[in-house]
């Protein structure tokens, strides 16, 4: 060629027409580029599920990867099993020991082999929850509770294991209270039991002598070297595998010695009741309701007011009827008022919160009050436990110190080191407060509609 190859300039006879643009995408072997309809229609069909699984798996690819960036917990595994006699139905470790609540009594195992060293089943009912403690000088403090609802207080010294106390054992069956929780303080100074009658509930506060009972098993090593054996016996009796299970209960109650120790009953100190429903008031001037107050350096529940039932009613009437549209479809039976049933409460260490009374001993680690909140209740109760033994249990005490909230609440939790105390509300707000300085230090509300079902600290 002579000439060197140009590219010629496009033409307008070059341009593409509109029924030309798609050119490329069609085939060149089919006469006809357009399918049939039926053909459209499952084309279409196959690409939207190809497109739905390619979504699907890009999701889970995504997922996956996130996986792997997180933080995988340590998996734990069995190293030792052991076997008891019964079902096991709960259990709980203090110090080198295993109590193992049973479908008829209570063992006690050895962490170091596992071995059996005592047995209680006198009443042959099932152990539901265990609390144990650790005393220090091989006693423990032990709370079990059976499927009746009843709490006995064990002392465990030595590897013996010794009955205190029913708790709330009485003699007419249709008075008998069930438990609902046991909770033991950091130090195994106090206990509080919550219990539950027919109609009613309370909480009962009781101060336990460990260093009593420590002291009455040190002085009688015989009796507990006899209780020791012979549980030893019954439970290795009762292990025994025969067709008549009559035979085994008759021969393990055969094998119990009559010891004949006593240790110091706990101390009931306080017995806590739900709050009542705010009435009218019954004070026919201000005067009779000041004599009525202790002193006015603390809020109380808002029983000593001067508010009549008939301003009440009133205010009722109105209430009802500027919000009657809202309120048409409410039921009687749910807006009428119930006592509270359950209530949750902590053992608090001295602080600036709780003012000890003047004279009273502290101890910085033993707990010096009980904050208590029932269900439903703006407020939260904190009582003073140092008592003298020499007064008498009041019933109905009035709280020391009061915290109202803005709305009932829910649940509650403390800090390990019991200087935080952390409250959530139904309107789904957490405060924390620093029980040594008396202050809040954050408030926080999740942003979502959810209810706070508990609290935890980490």
């Amino acid at each position: 060629r002579k000439h060197p190859l140009e590219i010629p300039l496009p033409s307008e006879k070059d341009w593409l027409k509109d029924d030309e643009e798609d050119f490329f995408l069609q085939d060149p072997e089919r006469e006809r580029d357009a399918l049939p309809q039926p053909v459209r229609m499952v084309t279409k069909l196959v690409m939207l599920v190809f497109d739905n699984a390619m979504e699907i798996i890009e999701r889970r690819e995504r997922l996956r990867e996130a996986e792997k960036l997180k933080v995988k917990p340590t998996e734990c595994f069995a190293t030792a099993e052991f076997q008891v006699t019964g079902t096991a139905t709960c259990l709980a470790v203090s110090g080198k020991y295993i109590f193992v609540g049973l479908s008829m009594g209570l063992a006690a195992f050895k962490v170091s082999d596992y071995m059996e060293v005592c047995a209680w089943d006198a009443v042959k009912t099932e152990i539901c929850a265990i609390h144990a403690l650790n005393l220090g000088n091989e006693g423990h403090i032990l709370f079990a509770v059976d499927e009746m609802g009843l709490v006995c207080l064990f002392c465990f010294h030595k590897e013996s294991l010794l009955l205190i106390k029913i708790l709330n054992e009485v003699e007419d069956i249709s008075k008998r209270s069930t438990c609902v929780e046991v909770v033991l303080s950091p130090g195994g100074d106090y206990a509080g039991v919550l219990l539950q009658g027919n109609t009613k509930a309370w909480l009962e506060i009781y101060r336990l002598p460990k260093d009593s009972w420590l002291k009455e098993m040190e002085e009688s090593p015989g009796a507990a070297l006899g209780l020791t054996s012979g549980e030893r016996r019954s439970s290795q009796a009762s292990a025994v595998q025969t067709s008549s299970i009559s035979y085994c209960a008759v021969f393990s109650y055969s094998l119990l010695p009559i010891v004949d120790l006593k240790l110091t009953l706990p101390v009931l100190l306080l017995i806590v009741k739900p709050p009542r429903p705010i009435t009218g008031s019954s004070f026919k001037n201000p005067l009779d309701a000041l004599k009525e107050v202790d002193d006015d350096s603390m809020l109380g529940l808002g029983y000593r007011h001067l508010i009549k039932d008939s301003q009440w009613e009133k205010q009722e009437a109105i209430f009802r009827s500027t919000y009657r549209e809202y309120l048409e479809f409410e039921d009687e039976s749910e807006s009428r008022e119930e006592m509270p049933r359950h209530a949750t409460f902590h053992f608090l260490l001295p602080s600036q919160i709780l003012q000890v009374r003047p004279g009273m001993k502290v101890q910085p680690d033993v707990p010096a009050g009980i904050s208590v909140h029932w269900d439903g209740s703006h407020n939260l109760c904190f009582y003073l436990l140092n008592h003298s033994l020499k007064e008498k249990v009041d019933s109905d005490p009035n709280p020391d110190v009061v915290w109202p909230c803005a709305a009932p609440i829910v649940c509650s939790a403390v800090s390990s080191c019991s200087r935080y105390l952390a409250l959530a509300c139904e309107d789904a707000t957490i405060t924390i407060w620093d029980k040594q300085l008396g202050c809040p230090l954050s408030v926080t509300t999740v942003l979502e509609e959810c209810l706070i079902r508990s609290i935890h600290f980490l």
